[in-house]
């Protein structure tokens, strides 16, 4: 079991799904979005995403795309992230890095796995990397206890919803709909199906993101989902404002919003 785990099999004692919140470390700058995530955490957060930014992040939208193109045009590095990963941890949140696998491999998987260890972060979410292509950082990761968390998507053949569960550690993360990030009007319709049919798989811990930006669709997927992922609609609070004050108190009523959603409060 890892922190992570750990934290999710208590809040789910709880009879609630966790809010888990997606940050690129870097934007605007390093220790601003370090101050942000701290800021979610303290606003209702359960688990922190920290993004890596990456110069072809075939996944996200428009919003979170030029927050890490902003990042990486005022230096983000890999680094980074494991300063992020530590002041987190610190602040009281289990966190995983979010981060395409080229970043990862170039930085070297083993150097990447311990450097994420000695942060204290209990994972990485890899995007663009599937099961029956991740064997050798499966292997690192295994080997340090790090959770390796795959996606799983509306289109999704049941040999791969089967392959998923069992190569994936913390939680299955669960596409809500084709497509990349961003906010929508409405989560995916398919949504519930595909969690039912990734636990039916064999997947003990399923979290869903993409699309969810207010309160009341992450207290729609909350009734049957693990974890409620959001992403662009924190980082937005960030891009539309220049003011950190303003962009941080932006920032901390959208999480409260959300974590009062995920704990179907009115």
């Amino acid at each position: 079991m890892s922190h992570l785990t750990d934290r999710l099999d208590a809040i789910k004692a709880e009879g609630r799904s966790a809010l888990i919140g997606y940050l690129p470390v870097g934007f605007p700058t390093v220790e601003r979005s370090i101050r942000a995530m701290t800021v979610m955490v303290e606003a209702g957060v359960d688990i922190v995403e920290v993004g890596l930014p990456y110069s072809d992040p075939v996944m996200d939208g428009p919003v979170i795309q030029r927050a890490a193109e902003k990042a990486l045009e005022r230096g983000s590095q890999v680094a980074d992230a494991f300063t992020a990963v530590r002041a987190v941890v610190d602040a009281g949140a289990p966190v995983v890095v979010m981060s395409y696998f080229n970043p990862m491999l170039q930085y070297g998987l083993e150097r990447f796995a311990d450097d994420l260890v000695s942060a204290g972060g209990s994972g990485a979410i890899t995007p663009d990397l599937t099961p029956d292509a991740a064997g050798g950082w499966l292997e690192v990761a295994r080997s340090r206890s790090l959770d390796t968390i795959f996606l799983v998507a509306p289109s999704s053949t049941n040999e791969r919803l089967h392959m998923t569960a069992r190569e994936t550690s913390g939680f299955v993360y669960a596409a809500s709909l084709m497509g990349v990030t961003g906010e929508r009007a409405t989560v995916g319709g398919g949504a519930e199906q595909l969690v039912a049919a990734t636990r039916a798989a064999g997947a003990p811990r399923v979290c869903v993101g993409l699309g969810v930006s207010n309160g009341v669709q992450a207290a729609e997927v909350a009734r049957y989902a693990d974890g409620v992922i959001v992403g662009s609609a924190l980082v937005r609070c960030l891009i539309d404002d220049d003011d950190e004050s303003a962009a941080l108190d932006a920032l901390r009523a959208k999480t409260r919003e959300l974590a009062r959603g995920v704990r179907r409060e009115s």
